[in-house]
């Protein structure tokens, strides 16, 4: 069977992108199964060119088609902020919990209506260096003035989805999957993958 890579070692994430791009005739496997493939440095300016750098590296680096996306948290009230920083908001070597508590922070004196903001995911896939294509999901909602839930990861248990009263954590997977930036992004990867598999592109 032939291979796509998600180019991640997160588990968490990588299950969950496999949720998503379920059925495909591909078998996915993770970075964590190259223990040869050095990190790729996401220092571009935009979650597009970050997840197309990385696809593009991971790809030459592995020989084999390769999917890498790029996503994270803007918030209105801080002019986007974190963005394309939301991994390493608080410190380099940030933790979910570090990112939380320092948004959280930033928002103390911010009203509940005033508290918009959208996840944003990029996805792109690439094949031996060359970008096949790439696609994007959003997903808007308010930050919450504390964590709530324990499902999911990141910025989950602070996010409340648009047309919800629950952060993603409380909600959990059966229902982010159907609505989060990276079910929007990857499902449309998904749709491309299946038609350039029946054009013989794949």
């Amino acid at each position: 069977m032939k291979r796509i890579l998600i180019a991640t070692r997160n588990i968490h994430k990588f299950k969950e992108i496999g949720r998503i791009l379920s059925p495909i005739n591909f078998e996915l496997v993770s970075l964590a199964d190259f223990g040869n493939v050095p990190e790729v440095k996401e220092d571009c300016d935009t979650f597009r060119d970050n997840a197309i750098k990385k696809a593009r590296e991971v790809s030459k680096a592995t020989g084999i088609l390769s999917i890498s996306d790029d996503s994270g948290l803007e918030v209105e009230a801080l002019d986007g902020q974190p963005g394309v920083y939301s991994s390493r908001f608080s410190a380099p070597d940030a933790t979910d919990e570090k990112n939380i508590k320092k948004l959280i922070n930033l928002l103390k004196d911010v009203p509940v209506d005033k508290r918009n903001a959208q996840f944003v995911c990029w996805v792109a896939l690439a094949d031996k260096g060359r970008i096949l294509a790439t696609t994007n999901g959003i997903c808007r909602g308010k930050i919450t003035d504390a964590p709530y839930g324990e499902f999911g990861f990141g910025y989950d248990p602070v996010f409340i989805p648009g047309g919800y009263r629950k952060t993603f954590a409380q909600l959990g997977p059966g229902v982010k999957n159907k609505i989060s930036h990276r079910y929007r992004a990857f499902s449309k990867m998904r749709e491309v993958i299946l038609k350039l598999e029946r054009v013989k592109i794949l």
